[in-house]
């Protein structure tokens, strides 16, 4: 699923400036948009929220907020994962042809799935006030969509169409919330948030149909995959589970906030983190234009020359040269996100308040920005593993980096106010150490791991 990066890559090395800026913002778009389009919502909101509604509704807003895209991304995270290896096996055997019908299914599955979660939690749970639940139902619903049809992403070609769903459907729904906020309060906020959110998906659909013109057929051959892939249905649950259960531990701490009903969160820490983790977009942008294309390609060209009866010295030479590709790569990415977490944590103060958070979240912002740090780098490491299918392997990392995400988060949570954010900081390196070992190890096996272990005719 290298796909719309070698185009990016192709704009990013233009002899001039502007081939440079366009390629990476439009990276930065692809890679990250939902993601920094909730960050950015919540962020827009502390920096503006008080001249639009009053306190109590701006809490209101942004605990709906929170929810939403925490418990979307693990609800559709398997149905994700799945529907991603479908497309790629789909594209790698020229039978795309099964685009549309999967991408109405998905978002038909997601869609059940939120009615049977987030409506019953909305109902009988929130205790928000009806005009605010059923804005909150409407969102969650958006917010899964956006995650389907983000399967299709990397596939698509229009990349100039991508960055423009996302940077209007972003403007769109700042200036929608702020507007409705003044008219109707937190209840308007959520709507106007909707009015952007339905821009990006409904404009995302409508590219996805234009790119892959076929009739809807065979809806929901991609079902299979669950059986088949069972693994990899859990590294999407268990994966999106280890990134969030530190902020679910934190809404319990002492400090936290009961909003109302069942739906409780701790701002402080919420925010910091979020804060924190727009430090790896840079990282995230380097991955997609230049570090998974350049694997990628000796990635490719080690399989194509086996299955064209290479010899062993061609093999041995595509095996160094994938090696040799990761680890410049690596080079550059650790150089990259080191630089822009150093510099983050040294300005901390100053970022704090010009965000306006305050000055006692410099202490979880900048353990935020190591952890983030190494999340990066794990989750980089987690991809490699994915390409060279060791599920099962990819499963054990992401299941270890939950435990040790909540484990340490709990440990660390009780020493006091002091120590949050450093289970999370800590379960990334750590997460990150094993992952990188099982990977290094994957590596210097790769011509065993081609011919015998993921071999089905030697099983």
């Amino acid at each position: 699923m290298a796909g719309i990066g070698f185009t990016l890559r192709k704009l990013a090395r233009r002899d001039d400036l502007l081939g440079v800026l366009q390629g990476y913002a439009h990276s930065a778009f692809i890679s990250s948009g939902p993601w920094m389009f909730t960050i950015l919502a919540i962020a827009g909101i502390n920096l503006v929220g008080r001249d639009v509604a009053p306190e109590a509704e701006l809490m209101l807003f942004r605990v709906v907020i929170i929810y939403n895209f925490c418990f979307s991304v693990v609800l559709t995270g398997p149905l994700v994962l799945i529907a991603t290896r479908y497309l790629a096996d789909a594209i790698y055997l020229k039978q795309v042809d099964t685009a549309p019908g999967m991408l109405l299914a998905n978002l038909g599955v997601a869609y059940g799935l939120a009615a049977l979660t987030a409506g019953p939690f909305y109902l009988f749970l929130s205790d928000l006030p009806p005009a605010m639940m059923h804005a909150a139902l409407v969102n969650f619903f958006l917010v899964c969509g956006i995650w389907v049809v983000s399967i299709f992403l990397s596939a698509l070609k229009d990349y100039v169409m991508v960055t423009t769903a996302f940077g209007a459907g972003m403007l769109l729904s700042f200036l929608a919330t702020i507007g409705l906020g003044v008219a109707f309060g937190g209840t308007g906020m959520v709507w106007g948030g909707n009015i952007g959110l339905a821009g990006i998906q409904f404009a995302l659909i409508a590219r996805v149909f234009a790119e892959y013109p076929y009739k809807v057929a065979r809806i929901f051959a991609f079902l299979s995959y669950f059986r088949r892939y069972w693994d990899l249905a859990l590294i999407g649950l268990v994966g999106n589970l280890a990134v969030w259960v530190d902020k679910w531990i934190m809404w319990s701490a002492p400090e936290r906030e009961v909003v109302t009903g069942s739906m409780v969160i701790y701002t402080a820490y919420d925010s910091a983190m979020f804060i924190a983790c727009l430090t790896i977009v840079p990282a995230l942008t380097m991955f997609t234009v230049n570090v998974e294309t350049r694997f990628f390609e000796r990635y490719q060209a080690f399989y194509r020359d086996i299955q064209q009866h290479a010899t062993y010295a061609q093999i041995a030479r595509n095996h160094k040269a994938i090696i040799r590709a990761l680890l410049e790569s690596a080079r550059n990415l650790v150089i990259l996100q080191g630089a822009v977490c150093a510099i983050t944590i040294f300005l901390a103060p100053t970022l704090v308040s010009a965000l306006g958070l305050s000055y006692t979240q410099i202490g979880m912002f900048r353990f935020g920005t190591l952890g983030a740090f190494f999340q990066v780098l794990f989750m980089f490491t987690s991809i490699i593993l994915a390409y060279f299918d060791l599920r099962l392997r990819n499963l054990f990392v992401q299941v270890f980096y939950l435990v040790a995400n909540a484990g340490l988060t709990t440990l660390f949570s009780e020493l006091g106010f002091a120590w949050y954010g450093y289970g999370y900081f800590l379960a990334s390196l750590l997460a990150f150490a094993l992952a990188y070992l099982l990977a290094a190890d994957a590596l210097r096996r790769l011509p065993f791991i081609a011919f015998v272990a993921n071999n089905p005719s030697v099983r």
